[in-house]
C-alpha cells in the first residue's frame, strides 16, 4: 500500500470512528406530550362596587401540552412548554360571570440529577409569560390585563422505557395574575397562580 492509500485509509478510519461515537451519543433534543391538570389557587382581593363580598374564582381545567427540551450537558437542559389558548370560566359569589382565554408559554432551566439512570429526577426554575385574551366578563363591563409575567418552579421525573422512549411525571407552580377592571375602574387583583400536574410520554431523538 502506497503512502497516499495509507493516509486515505487512516482518514477514513478516523471519520468512521468519529461517526460511530457521535451516533452512540444521545441527541440533545427531547420532546414530550403531556396531559396537564391546571389546579388554580383562586386568590383575589374582594371585589368592590358590585355588591359582592366574595372573591373571583377561576375554573380548573385539564389540557394537552407539548414541551421541547434541549440538553446543553447530560445534566443541564432548557425546556419550553407549549399549548393553545385555554378557556376558563370565572365565578363571583358562586355565579358564573363570564370567561377568558389564556396562553401560557413557559421557559425553564432544569437540572437532571441522574440522567444516565432509568429513573431520572429533575428540578427547574424559569419564567412564564401569559397572554390573556377573549375576556367576556359581566356582559362586556369587566376586563383583565392582557399580559402577565411571573416565575415558574418545577420538579419531575423521567422513567426510561428504552433508548428513545420514556414516561414523565411533572409538577409546576406558575405565577399568573391580572388586575380586574369593571367599567374602566380597577376593582380587584386575581391571582390564578396554578399548580400544573402533568403526565405524559417523551421521545429522545
Amino acid at each position: 500500500m502506497n503512502k497516499s492509500a495509507t493516509k486515505a485509509a487512516i482518514v477514513l478510519a478516523a471519520i468512521g470512528a468519529f461517526a460511530g461515537n457521535a451516533m452512540a451519543q444521545e441527541s440533545p433534543w427531547l420532546v414530550r406530550a403531556r396531559v396537564v391538570q391546571i389546579d388554580t389557587a383562586n386568590k383575589s382581593a374582594p371585589v368592590g362596587g358590585v355588591g359582592a363580598s366574595d372573591r373571583l374564582h377561576v375554573s380548573d381545567k385539564t389540557i394537552p401540552e407539548i414541551d421541547i427540551s434541549y440538553f446543553f450537558t447530560p445534566n443541564i437542559a432548557a425546556e419550553l412548554i407549549l399549548t393553545y389558548p385555554q378557556k376558563h370560566d370565572v365565578k363571583l359569589d358562586g355565579a358564573r360571570i363570564g370567561t377568558f382565554k389564556h396562553l401560557p408559554p413557559t421557559l425553564s432551566l432544569q437540572y437532571h440529577f441522574m440522567p444516565e439512570k432509568q429513573f431520572s429526577p429533575y428540578v427547574g426554575a424559569g419564567v412564564n409569560y401569559t397572554n390573556i385574551s377573549d375576556v367576556k366578563l359581566l356582559g362586556g363591563a369587566g376586563r383583565l390585563e392582557h399580559d402577565s409575567w411571573g416565575y415558574s418552579l418545577q420538579a419531575g421525573v423521567d422513567y426510561k422505557l428504552d433508548k428513545n422512549w420514556s414516561l414523565n411525571f411533572d409538577v409546576k407552580k406558575v405565577q399568573i395574575q391580572s388586575d380586574v377592571f369593571i367599567s374602566g375602574a380597577k376593582v380587584s387583583k386575581v391571582k390564578v397562580d396554578p399548580y400544573l400536574f402533568g403526565l405524559g410520554v417523551g421521545y429522545r431523538f
